[in-house]
């Protein structure tokens, strides 16, 4: 995969890094909540290097896409569109 990608319906977040901006957190809250995530199986997490530098990917889980799907259908019927 070319690329960070921060798909929240699909399987893929990308890199951490691309996470934290797009969400606008600090390093440490982040660790924290990913570390939760992973916990209860909705996040894989995949720590590598690209040359000397460190990079964290992160992905949906299948019970993760699950909880998320849920949760989003929720939300619509709390406004009204499902």
């Amino acid at each position: 995969m070319a690329g960070p990608y921060l798909i929240a319906g699909g399987a893929w977040f990308g890199a951490a890094s691309l996470v934290q901006s797009r969400l606008a957190t600090t390093d440490g809250n982040l660790s924290v909540h990913l570390r939760k995530l992973e916990e209860a199986g909705c996040v894989a997490i995949e720590k590598s290097f690209r040359g000397r530098k460190p990079v964290t990917a992160v992905s949906l889980t299948a019970s993760g896409r699950e909880a998320f799907s849920q949760y989003l259908g929720v939300l619509s019927r709390l406004i009204g569109k499902g």
